[in-house]
């Protein structure tokens, strides 16, 4: 009797470890840079939004700041069609570039999330029109970088693109769309989404971040709110 209590108080134990480990990595913090964010008050500093559609989050990006760096992302944004902003996004090669109805990409999404190993592309797509007046504000949120908040977050991007060839490769482009799709070096699967990547460049560029939890586009949205509770910043 006594064995089989205290084989009963190990298992509860090890119940009570595993959930208290859960929950830990769950809400796990990656901690931000306060020597890149927020931008200091006068100090000259780069304004960008994050755009969610539901389900996926991608950036806005004045073209002038992206073409002001040296390096393989200027590069590739310099030879795009005209567009004040860039729209950056990353996702699956075939999954996030296909626009074919949702219904018949099912089973190719379920490939993307439950494959490992599944190529990945960074998506460059030039606007004509300020974010502000093309996105409602529920769908988006707007940032003042620092000038070296601007340039980490610039070069985590870079450092996602597939320059085995000596520069960025265009992998996608879409009939009648002025977007294109540059070769990524990581790997897009259910461990790792679009949305991970959107924390990953805020984190890049001085915000703390949830990295499991950001699985979701809310959870990337509510990063924005959060950081800008902590530091006064209104949101936009």
């Amino acid at each position: 009797m006594r064995r089989r209590r205290q084989s009963w108080g190990l298992k509860r134990f090890l119940a009570v470890a595993i959930l208290a480990t859960i929950a830990a990595v769950w809400t796990w913090t990656a901690p931000g840079d306060p020597g890149l964010w927020p931008a200091r008050a006068g100090e000259p500093g780069v304004e960008v939004h994050l755009l969610d559609n539901g389900f996926h989050t991608d950036l806005a990006v004045p073209r002038r700041a992206l073409e002001a760096r040296p390096g393989p992302l200027a590069d590739a944004v310099r030879g795009l069609a005209p567009g004040e902003w860039i729209l950056i996004g990353w996702g699956d090669a075939k999954f996030y570039v296909d626009q074919s109805p949702m219904e018949s990409r099912l089973p190719d999404g379920l490939r993307a999330f439950f494959r490992p190993g599944n190529a990945s592309v960074i998506m460059l797509d030039p606007a004509q029109r300020d974010p502000r007046a093309a996105f409602a504000p529920g769908t988006r949120r707007t940032l003042r970088l620092s000038r070296p908040g601007f340039d980490a977050m610039a070069d985590h991007i870079q450092d996602s693109l597939d320059l085995a060839g000596g520069g960025p490769r265009i992998s996608a482009a879409r009939a009648g769309d002025d977007a294109r799709f540059f070769a990524s070096r990581e790997h897009f699967s259910i461990a790792r989404l679009c949305n991970h990547w959107s924390a990953g460049v805020l984190n890049a560029a001085g915000l703390p971040v949830r990295p499991i939890r950001s699985i979701t586009s809310a959870e990337v949205m509510a990063t924005i709110d959060r950081a800008q509770l902590d530091t006064g910043p209104s949101r936009d």
